[in-house]
């Protein structure tokens, strides 16, 4: 087997390469035991994209709070299909070529987020790679479309990097989300393997030019932890993003979608999410999230209305 890149645990490449007995699901500690997902919300939001034809992170990325968030009648729409151009290690959404462009999509989010009663909507995407603009079209005639179907809606996307295109980033704010929310995902020294078509500064660069097109807007990142990064990075990662003028930060467990995706280095206390809460306020983060079964959407208009009270008390 080759070498890995530099820092890069031998272990992460390839995936299919890996030792046998690396942690997984089995004998999860308590504080990570999630409720298995049923109720009347969760069957509705459910029964309402079927029947619109839409896609949700919340399933394609098996997240752990399906049950609790969609019960209290809030999800993540994932526009642009359910087949991504890129292959991060540590996601369940599938690899390949994408199906055709559905130019319909923006109506249908708009109505499903009507029919739910949302007030605040969160868009996400797969990276489409092989569109001109990334889909960043599509991602504006979304928040659009929900700004004239649902008044009053708060409006939040979580982009893919869109290779740096200036141009498609300006598409997305220009459209005037409330949030505007790309994810760094990990330490820079674990790209390779865990983002091997991104990079990190680049990300960084999205995210200030974001903020640069709207200093009003609130924006956002987040990364995982439990895949063998270390204090200092994590400290590290943290302060680039507030000098990056990140306002809101999540931080979550990684946890291993199937045996192909990359090993869990180990599961992080609850004690140690309330330190890395604690440093984040510190660096001056107008709202962190930090907890083992935390991912970016999670909370998220708990996460905006703290942001804008801190935001006005600093202000003031």
């Amino acid at each position: 087997m080759a070498a890995p890149p530099d820092g890069v645990p031998t272990e992460y490449l390839p995936f299919r390469q890996q030792r046998p007995g690396l942690p997984g699901s089995h004998g999860r500690p308590g504080w990570l035991k999630a409720k298995i997902p049923g109720g009347e919300g969760y069957r509705e939001i459910k029964d309402t994209m079927r029947g619109l034809g839409l896609h949700t992170v919340c399933e394609e990325a098996r997240c752990p709070n399906i049950g609790e968030c969609w019960n209290n009648r809030t999800a993540t729409f994932m526009i642009l299909g359910n087949v991504c151009t890129r292959s991060c290690g540590f996601c369940a959404v599938l690899t390949g070529k994408p199906t055709e462009l559905d130019l319909d999509e923006p109506y249908r989010v708009a109505d499903a987020a009507s029919k739910m009663g949302l007030k605040h909507a969160v868009i996400t995407s797969v990276n489409r790679d092989e569109l001109l603009d990334g889909g960043a079209s599509i991602f504006a005639a979304t928040i659009r479309e929900i700004r004239e179907q649902v008044p009053g809606c708060a409006v939040e996307v979580l982009t893919p990097d869109f290779k740096g295109d200036r141009d498609a980033i300006q598409t997305v704010v220009g459209a005037a989300p409330d949030t505007f929310n790309h994810n760094i995902e990990t330490v820079p020294r674990l790209y390779p393997a865990v983002r091997p078509q991104a990079k990190y500064r680049r990300s960084l660069e999205v995210l200030r030019y974001a903020k640069e097109l709207n200093p009003d807007g609130l924006t956002k990142s987040g990364f995982m932890v439990g895949l063998g990064e270390t204090e200092a990075e994590m400290h590290q990662t943290m302060r680039d993003l507030r000098d990056h003028d990140v306002d809101i930060l999540t931080i979550g467990q990684y946890l291993r979608p199937t045996e192909n995706h990359l090993p869990m280095s180990r599961y992080y206390t609850p004690k140690e999410f309330a330190s890395l809460r604690k440093y984040g306020v510190e660096l001056g983060f107008k709202h962190v999230e930090s907890g083992p079964l935390v991912r970016s959407s999670y909370h998220a208009h708990e996460q905006t209305s703290d942001a804008r009270k801190r935001e006005a008390t600093v202000g003031s």
